[in-house]
């Protein structure tokens, strides 16, 4: 099965995901919309048993603990922490989401310059989606952007 196939069946239908496709690759060719990354942020946060809690722990908490990598634009991390398929923010610096962020802080940019996260501590999700690729711009204002609606929740 497509992948694309496979991720309309069991994440597009149950959570009602009405603007989400994926026409090619994983890596790139997924377009989605505001409401339907808050129902995605929405079922992380607060499970309703679609997805299991083991494996949301496990996509969520540290899996590759140690890991030297490079963020984009941000430059070499070490470690780099990785979940299963989610960056954890953890201690490092700089970063794309704020400096408000929880280490427990998990999420995913892209070159396409969209972005989201989920403080599991603050119990608060952001997505922001754009049109312009990453660049400069973003680095500059991801952490603004999520400093601001951190200070605003909380």
């Amino acid at each position: 099965m497509p992948f694309g196939d496979y991720l309309q069946q069991a994440l597009g239908h149950p959570l009602e995901l009405t603007a989400t496709t994926l026409t090619g690759s994983a890596a790139k060719d997924g377009r989605s919309s505001v409401a339907d990354m808050a129902h995605v942020i929405a079922q992380l946060l607060r499970p309703n048993g679609l997805l299991d809690e083991r494996t949301i722990a496990a996509a969520t908490q540290v899996q590759y603990p140690g890991l030297r990598g490079v963020l984009p634009g941000f430059g070499v991390q070490d470690p780099n922490d990785w979940g299963l398929g989610f960056e954890i923010r953890s201690n490092k610096q700089p970063h794309w989401t704020g400096s408000r962020n929880s280490p427990a802080t998990y999420g995913h940019f892209g070159q396409s310059g969209t972005m989201f996260w989920i403080d599991p501590e603050a119990n608060l999700g952001l997505v922001a989606l754009s049109d312009e690729p990453f660049g400069p711009w973003a680095m500059a204002a991801w952490p603004t952007l999520s400093d601001a609606v951190l200070a605003a929740a909380r």
